[in-house]
């Protein structure tokens, strides 16, 4: 019998995921309810790329597969993320077609995008993360809240799966391109399983556990979660992941349907990587490896500032991003009289925490940057460590910022209501979505000097000719003035959306016809308020210092308004036609929009808390046309697609607004094939985009946007061999520009990932992952767009090779 292998750290229970309301195939079990027909038909895992699977969701009719759909839709098996060796939620998202992740900057705050739609300002703008049917945040791309910040893969998780494309815009607010989707276990098989997986040269140590099945004949539950600890994939000097989940749910079965409660905890910290040192080419400057080390030292893990109220606090850089979520939820579905089904899902959540970590905002020699601070003929000292008071000599220096932001409520209140009903040949539905979400955090950055190198920097300090500091401990400044102190703010902001929706499909012959139309209605409220610069005795000495004559706080007397509503439309029609049991081909037109948030602040709002309709509303045009094909195991789905973009943005790095069209063509390919026990799959994407039109900079019209490259691409390939499977994934993608203005070029690059397991006894399993095989340089982005004097841009590359084992036991 063919044995399931043990999954890696992060790879230890997802599997496929997709959208609102919920997808998929089949599995048994004895005289199943309408609940546990739905739940077991999600949980099946599809051969090849699954074209006979039932949609559930992303189409109306109840009955209607793959094959039969106008839906691109993707899946990931267990099998299939084993293999990936993924070291982040992010890294497994690189082996869905069409989509782009980058995911060099840790657990979390990944830029990630769809089918060429931009990632002007970071973030997941035109995607929405989900778990379980409803998103993790409104909106993907809020400034240092990304949405994958809040969302972790671990046991608990059934599957991962994507829609992609025009589709997803009706499906859900704010997706326009595309829907992955998180879904949970829910105890449909009796048993459990624990892992325990550790670094072989990084160190870390996680435990995932999970374990459920039935109360008695008509109740289920699953619950289940992971604990980690240790220092990381890079070394930060200190324990830089630290944290942990739990999720559960219990079921509730009837006749006609079902009721779920479930809830989940969150309380995680990990590192956050932010753009580091290196030569544009990707190799490392002297003392620091652009592969393994990070910015964060033991010199540096305490900031003092000015709060949100401009109170004296501390804030501590090992939190790293540190997501605290408590949420809650239920769920029914049940089959009405006269045809008609309904669905809701609703859930309550509560989220805070900290985003916190070094940004180097200039790097140069150390004497050039203390010449611009306390005049010519600066003195650079080390500030800390054995060599303090020592001079510093000719080495060269960061300038740092402390990102430091304090997430005070991102919770939300939603609820998805929708009926559904069968007449004849044509299904319809008419759904209900509210949604309730704040945005309250404060930015609190200082700015710091520190030693260029990787392994714990030693801050420095900065004295004039005459002797006198310009610094103290290497603090240069509360605030930071090296930007113009832009950056003291606080949020305090709620947004609300209402979204009536309604599809239709109709089934005839070997047509397939499927309509969907969504009113998106939204509202903002709350102020939000800058920075403002006074005198303050921040160390409590009595004196005031020349780093304490000029210190960021919040402008607290003079918030700004935030008072504006939105509404757009969206609709996506497409077409199927199945010309016999192994080959389909399908065409889509959609509109979408996406709705802007806290990006608009500091610039687009006006005095009286409007906005204009062109800043609060993005809208995405997409057309689709696609092939589904089967040729004995060979398996390949190939859509050709066309999006064109209008894009309000904020950047907070830069400080720059953006006011653009895109456009954005290409041909998207998935593809499966298995030989005997060798199963291989990929993928690869070519995009051919340009930015159309460019308001503020007209001069970029015509240009390639910033890290899209023409070429992404992957493949998995997987051996089974008795009690022993072996597997490889390539993730690669072609040259792309760093920046809008087309100077500077990463390279190509190709990431091997390569994964073995062997049953050791009944249950048993151990298994090796490693990540980067060959220890491969891969630019993802820069800050800069052309090469600087001294040679050294700050720019963030994947993670070198790392290796982890890992024992799972099932039960």
């Amino acid at each position: 019998m063919q044995q399931q292998p043990a999954l890696s750290s992060l790879a230890l229970a997802i599997t496929l995921a997709l959208t609102s309301q919920q997808l998929i195939a089949q599995e048994t079990a004895p005289e199943p309810t309408a609940a546990e027909q739905t739940d077991a038909a999600a949980d099946a895992a599809p051969s090849g790329l699954g074209f006979e699977r039932i949609l559930v969701t992303g189409a109306v009719s109840r009955n209607q597969t793959v094959m039969q759909s106008s839906v691109s839709v993707s899946t990931l098996t267990f099998e299939d993320i084993d293999a990936s060796a993924p070291r982040s939620t992010a890294e497994v998202f690189r082996m869905l077609p069409g989509v782009r992740s980058e995911a060099s900057g840790g657990e979390g705050n990944a830029n990630i995008a769809v089918r060429g739609l931009p990632v002007a300002a970071g973030g997941a703008k035109f995607l929405t993360l989900q778990e379980d049917g409803l998103p993790v945040i409104q909106f993907g791309d809020i400034a240092f809240g990304n949405a994958d910040i809040f969302v972790r893969a671990d046991a608990t998780l059934a599957r991962l799966e994507v829609i992609r494309g025009g589709s997803a815009s009706t499906l859900a607010s704010n997706s326009p391109g595309g829907v992955i989707n998180f879904i949970s276990k829910t105890g449909l098989d009796n048993g459990g399983s624990v892992a325990l997986t550790t670094g072989l040269n990084y160190d870390q140590f996680r435990t995932d556990f999970e374990y459920g099945g039935d109360i008695n004949n008509d109740m289920r539950f699953h619950i289940g979660g992971f604990v980690r600890q240790g220092e990381g994939v890079r070394d930060p000097g200190y324990q830089g992941e630290r944290g942990y989940q739990l999720k559960a749910n219990l079921t509730k079965d009837f006749d006609s349907g079902y009721v779920r409660l479930y809830a989940k905890h969150l309380n995680d910290r990990v590192t956050s990587y932010m753009p580091m040192p290196m030569y544009a080419d990707g190799s490392s400057v002297p003392g620091y490896d652009a592969k393994k080390d990070t910015l964060q030292s033991d010199y540096l893990t305490q900031t003092v500032r000015l709060n949100g109220d401009n109170q004296i606090s501390r804030g501590d850089v090992r939190d790293g991003m540190n997501p605290q979520v408590n949420s809650f939820g239920i769920e029914a579905q049940f089959d009405l009289d006269d045809n008609w089904t309904l669905d809701n899902r609703f859930r309550i959540s509560e989220v805070s925490g900290n985003f916190i970590t070094l940004f180097p905002a200039e790097v140069d020699s150390a004497q050039s940057i203390a010449n611009s601070i306390a005049g010519s003929g600066a003195t650079v000292r080390y500030a800390v460590g054995p060599q303090a008071g020592d001079l510093y000599g000719n080495g060269n220096a960061m300038r740092i910022h402390t990102f430091d932001v304090e997430l005070h409520d991102f919770g939300s209140i939603v609820n998805d209501l929708k009926l559904s009903r069968r007449f004849g040949e044509v299904d319809v539905s008419f759904g209900y979505y509210l949604a309730d979400q704040s945005i309250s955090m404060s930015w609190l950055w200082n700015s710091y000097l520190m030693a260029l190198k990787g392994d714990n920097a030693e801050l420095l300090n900065v004295f004039a000719a005459n002797g006198t500091a310009f610094s103290e401990q290497g603090q240069l400044a509360y605030g930071v003035p090296f930007w113009g102190n832009c950056c003291q703010r606080n949020y305090d902001t709620d947004y609300s959306i209402k979204a009536p929706y309604a599809s239709a499909s109709w089934a005839f012959g070997d047509w397939s016809l499927e309509a969907s139309v969504r009113r998106d209605i939204g509202s903002a409220s709350g102020s939000y308020a800058g920075a403002v610069q006074s005198s303050r005795d921040m160390n409590g000495d009595g004196v005031i210092s020349i780093i304490e004559q000029s210190v960021s706080g919040i402008d607290l007397a003079n918030p700004q308004l935030v008072n504006y509503g939105w509404a757009y439309n969206s609709y996506s029609v497409g077409a199927n036609y199945q010309f016999n049991n192994d080959w389909a081909m399908f065409g889509r037109v959609s509109k979408g929009g996406r709705a802007n948030a806290d990006r608009l602040l500091f610039g687009k709002v006006n005095a009286d808390g409007s906005v204009a309709r062109e800043d609060a509303i993005d809208q995405v045009k997409q057309y689709e046309l696609g092939s589904k094909s089967r040729h004995g195991n060979l398996n390949l789905f190939a859509t050709l697609f066309f999006a064109e973009t209008d894009e309000q943005n904020f950047e907070a790095t830069t400080q720059r607004f953006f006011d653009r069209v895109y456009q954005a063509k290409g041909i998207e390919l998935e593809s499966s094939y298995r030989i005997g026990d060798l199963d291989l799959r990929g993928s690869i994407t070519w995009t051919d985009a340009e930015i159309s039109k460019d308001a503020l900079n007209p001069e970029l019209v015509g240009n390639t946007p910033r890290r899209q490259a023409d070429v992404i691409y992957n493949l998995l390939a997987r051996y089974t061999l008795d009690q022993a499977q072996f597997g490889v994934s390539l993730i690669g993608t072609s040259a792309a520009y760093a920046q809008d203005n087309n100077d500077l070029k990463f390279g190509a690059y190709t990431q091997v990932n390569a994964f073995a397991s062997y049953e050791l006894a009944r249950d048993l399993t151990v298994s090796l992952n490693i990540n980067n095989l060959f220890d491969k340089v891969g630019l993802t982005e820069a800050e800069q767009g052309s090469v600087p004097a001294n040679g050294i841009i700050t720019a963030r590359t994947i993670n070198g090779r790392t290796a982890s084992v890992g024992l799972r036991y099932q039960f």
